[in-house]
């Protein structure tokens, strides 16, 4: 979703998703997404974000039982990412869903997880 909103390389693929109706928001990307542009741009901005995902019918998923949490355990056991990404991940599981990223660690997951990489940032100098 960062993609799309920071119209980055592959946000018309995330478009493309959401129009046909097929797009899922696990609610920790969606904190993800409000946090860092409440930091980055300010909160007005993070709230406007999270309204024009909801207004383009993107449901926001939750660990709402125990199929999902068992999942994202499963997985955060077996895998060195966060647990946000664990839980990411484990929604599209659970789902039935292809996982729309730019991290290259979701790539430890292949074969457990459908993925679709969108163009992985280029790294920052520090």
């Amino acid at each position: 979703m960062i993609a799309l909103v920071e119209a980055e390389d592959g946000a018309e693929t995330v478009r493309d998703i959401i129009a046909r109706g097929a797009a899922v928001l696990p609610w920790i990307a969606a904190l993800e997404l409000h946090y860092l542009t409440s930091r980055e741009i300010s909160p007005e901005e993070a709230d406007a974000r999270l309204v024009l995902l909801q207004s383009a019918g993107v449901p926001v998923r939750g660990i709402d039982g125990d199929r999902l949490l068992r999942a994202a355990a499963a997985l955060k056991a077996n895998f060195s990412g966060s647990l946000a990404d664990a839980v990411i991940a484990a929604v599209a599981v659970v789902e039935d869903a292809i996982l729309v990223h730019k991290d290259p660690e979701y790539q430890a997951l292949e074969g457990r997880v459908r993925l679709l990489a969108l163009p992985f940032k280029a790294p920052t100098a520090d």
